[in-house]
């Protein structure tokens, strides 16, 4: 049989082997160490593939290098001998290329790098420093480094600033013009809030309330209108298509948007008339909707309410704007309910937050509190994300026309994950009803449900999570497993995430009844694909940003004892993480004394062959912190 050539993106693991992702192949193809080239991690590449024998995976080899998956490299300039070398940050990146410009200045410092043409295996790579971006191991060194890893940039071109200004600066003759648009719906006498985060600065959503004569209630929700403001290709919308979404670190936000439109702009102040795009409900007192309107509107929001000011209001009773706070949270809890009910599946888990010293050093690590005015909030924007899709195909099939839409889609989770998370469960005592590896997501549910308030709560949550599928963008719509919507979108915060901007647009052309045309809809689909890619980098930035500062919090706690859980189990030690500060190390088998410990996997323990102790997870264990590692990132302890 002949060899056949295929292109992928390879991920590079362990000791230099890879593997090769194809899309719309189930199996990854195996490239052995010495079949690499001079492929890195993520880079695109074109592979030969030699059929599989004797039930073994397919391997590959690399031929071709089609497109490096990092622009630059991140890392520590180091002296090696009479050379320099690039140790870079992220540790899949397994070559350490020689720095010929580097001098005795740039040693200890972390720097961006640029690799040189590389074509030979057999010869050492060499690089040039684009960027020094401070000394290796301080605070602002570190951010950037996460913030360039993820290919981010904290400044805007100039030319997306003067865009921005100018916005800013016609922004009365704007507001005059939109308000003569006879589409536009002029809602400013409703009472209208918006209820965030007590730091927000940029509000996307607000509601607006108002009891109706015939009994029910009208609920708006108002998205900022962005759509109006940055037009399809002009320098703004190019940015934020690249940018794909804005990224919240643990001591900033870097904008998908310019702040004169993010926080000023497009934000819905309080005492100030907006430009929004909204959905409107009448809702009768069982909860039910009985009818919907969708369009763009002006808008005059009355109050800022933090999370903490509006749940205030409601748990002493009595307030400003209480009754409309009361009667939206009891129509919120029976939507809740019947969301629930239909199996969405509740996946909250708790959100780490640091407060930082002025040099951004961590002082205390704490929990976000989640409120129930939090989830009111969620609630109605899952209101408007299912609804809005679900509007965009019943319109379309009357007027016999093609769905085009950005949809988030969530699959159905892998057979082969599910088993495994069975058998894990079952391990910890919780049984997860399956079928030959298919699951309900009304029993996954169920057992969330189960493990509230238990030790194992978070653990469970965290392994269920990790046996789901990836929710994405895409115009092609397959539903959303985790929330039991056959259809969903995103579509309340364009100020923050690139696909609501594009779902604005399309919601716009399907109300004005106009054509979109196939090449169109390629584009939106290529637009989704680089969104979802975007999505994964931002969440690795925050992740990276939340590990360091964790690790770097713990710094001046070696030789103090903690409570633990149990997070993971491998060959070489535990996982366990900190209850408190949510910081996980790893206690080394090697440093359990009084007994040889062996890993028994398919049990998710450890096993001592003597006195036949165990630890599994979700174990509650007293552990010492003995290392902490900032370049590394790594805790370790040992059980006390």
């Amino acid at each position: 049989m002949q060899e056949k050539e295929l292109e992928g993106v390879i991920a590079i693991r362990g000791k230099g082997f890879g593997f090769v992702n194809i899309p719309d192949q189930e199996d990854d193809i195996y490239i052995p160490v010495e079949e690499t080239g001079t492929a890195l991690d993520t880079d695109v590449v074109r592979i030969s593939v030699s059929p599989a024998k004797d039930g073994k995976r397919a391997e590959g080899r690399v031929l071709e290098i089609i497109s490096r998956g990092h622009e630059e490299l991140i890392g520590v300039v180091e002296k090696d001998g009479e050379n320099y070398i690039l140790n870079p940050d992220n540790r899949r990146i397994h070559i350490k290329p020689i720095l010929p410009s580097a001098t005795q200045t740039d040693e200890g410092m972390k720097v961006a790098a640029t690799l040189d043409a590389w074509t030979d295996r057999e010869k050492t790579p060499t690089a040039q420093i684009v960027d020094t971006l401070g000394v290796a191991g301080q605070h602002e060194t570190e951010m950037q480094a996460i913030i360039r890893s993820g290919g981010f940039s904290e400044d805007f071109p100039r030319e997306v600033q003067d865009a921005a200004q100018e916005l800013h600066k016609n922004q009365a003759q704007i507001f005059a013009d939109a308000e003569k648009d006879p589409k536009r719906r002029d809602m400013r006498g409703t009472t209208t809030m918006t209820i965030d985060p007590a730091d927000a600065k940029d509000f996307d959503d607000a509601l607006s309330f108002e009891m109706l004569p015939n009994g029910n209630r009208e609920i708006g929700i108002h998205i900022a209108d962005v759509s109006h403001y940055v037009t399809e290709g002009d320098p703004l919308d190019v940015e934020a298509a690249e940018r794909g979404t804005s990224i919240y670190l643990v001591d900033r936000v870097i904008p998908m948007l310019p702040e004169i439109l993010s926080n000023d702009l497009c934000s819905l102040r309080p005492d100030e008339d907006r430009l929004a795009f909204s959905a409107v409900f009448e809702i009768n007192e069982h909860g039910k909707v009985v009818d919907e309107w969708y369009g763009q509107t002006l808008i005059h929001s009355d109050k800022r309410f933090s999370y903490e000011d509006a749940q205030k209001v409601l748990d002493d009773d009595e307030g400003e704007y209480h009754e409309e706070l009361s009667e939206m949270m009891r129509l919120a809890r029976i939507i809740r309910k019947a969301r629930y009910a239909a199996g969405a599946i509740a996946f909250e888990q708790p959100e780490v937050r640091f407060e930082l010293d002025d040099a951004g050093k961590p002082v205390r690590v704490y929990t976000k509190e989640r409120t129930e005015t939090m989830l009111m909030i969620e609630d109605y924007m899952l209101l408007a994300n299912q609804s809005v899709s679900t509007f965009i195909n019943e319109l379309s099939k009357k007027n016999g026309k093609d769905a085009a839409f950005i949809y988030r889609i969530h699959d159905m989770p892998d057979a082969e994950r599910i088993e495994e998370l069975a058998i894990f469960l079952k391990a910890l005592g919780y049984e997860l009803k399956t079928h030959k590896g298919v699951v309900e997501a009304k029993d996954i549910n169920k057992l969330m449900k189960e493990v509230e308030g238990t030790p194992e709560e978070a653990l469970i949550k965290t392994a269920t999570i990790r046996s789901m599928a990836k929710a994405i963008y895409s115009t092609k719509n397959i539903g959303h497993f985790g929330l039991a919507f056959k259809y969903y979108s995103h579509f309340t915060s364009p100020i923050r995430r690139y696909p609501d901007l594009m779902a604005h647009r399309l919601l716009r052309k399907h109300l004005d009844n106009s054509p979109i045309s196939g090449r169109e809809k390629t584009r939106y689909e290529k637009l989704s694909v680089q969104s979802s890619e975007r999505e994964l980098n931002a969440v690795r930035a925050e992740r990276d940003s939340i590990k360091y500062k964790q690790v770097e919090y713990m710094l001046d706690k070696v030789g103090q004892e903690f409570d633990g859980t149990v997070t993971g189990v491998s060959d070489w030690g535990i996982y366990v993480q900190d209850n408190e500060s949510r910081a996980e190390g790893m206690v080394r088998l090697s440093e359990i004394k009084g007994d040889y410990f062996e890993h028994e996997a398919s049990k998710y323990r450890i096993k001592g062959q003597k006195t036949g102790k165990s630890y599994q997870l979700g174990d509650e264990v007293r552990i010492k912190l003995v290392k902490a590692d900032m370049e590394e990132k790594n805790l370790d302890f040992v059980l006390v």
